[in-house]
């Protein structure tokens, strides 16, 4: 069904910006509001539940998968990950426009349930960068960085399956860009019919 919100979804490889690209949008722009997926992984750093993520057990996790309560769910780096069906369909209904950080594999299962989904992949500029960031991050052993890496091979490998490309080796200008496709998507004709159906119906527009 066609809902007054929008959806965006963004992908990347760990360590190309996503989470703090998403999280400057959402200071920046009140009308976009996020979707919080759940997780088995423990919380990092400053995180809090309800927050970043819904931190739960395994088998609460468990419950809400035989429940059919995940529009999709994946296991990365041996944590699973779950985004709730109810609560993206609730926030586009109320008209807002809402936006996901995700997976590769969920970003494409989220687009064959609602299918007006944007689809967003970050790129690094390049191998190099990718890994000294994860380096400059301090939060995994070197181990843990050589299988981000390998990971991030078969992630960006997917970036084709995706609406936009944005490549980030200037955060301004990344965030600057991510603004953009955010903006043009509200401007779409479809959008604006669905957002501005008064203004429509005055015109005579059908």
């Amino acid at each position: 069904m066609d809902y007054p919100g929008n959806l965006f979804v963004v992908a990347a490889p760990s360590g190309a910006g996503k989470s703090s690209l998403v999280k400057a949008l959402l200071e920046l722009d009140s009308a976009v509001k996020p979707s919080v997926s759940h997780t088995t992984r423990p919380p990092r750093g400053q995180e809090k539940h309800g927050r970043e993520y819904f931190f739960v057990a395994p088998d609460a996790f468990d419950a809400m998968v035989q429940s059919d309560g995940f529009v999709e769910w994946a296991e990365v780096h041996g944590h699973r990950y779950g985004t709730s069906r109810q609560a993206i369909a609730q926030r586009m209904e109320q008209g807002s426009d809402v936006v996901l950080e995700i997976d590769f594999q969920g970003a494409l299962a989220i687009q064959r349930v609602f299918s007006n989904t944007v689809s967003i992949f970050i790129l690094p500029p390049s191998w190099e960068e990718l890994r000294a960031r994860l380096e400059r991050r301090g939060e995994d052993a070197p181990q843990t960085i050589d299988l981000r890496m390998h990971n991030a091979a078969l992630e960006v490998a997917q970036a084709p399956h995706f609406d936009f490309v944005i490549i980030n080796d200037s955060f301004d200008r990344a965030l600057f860009d991510l603004k953009a496709i955010v903006h043009a998507q509200r401007l779409k004709f479809s959008v604006q019919r669905r957002t501005r159906s008064e203004t429509f119906r005055a015109l005579n527009i059908p």
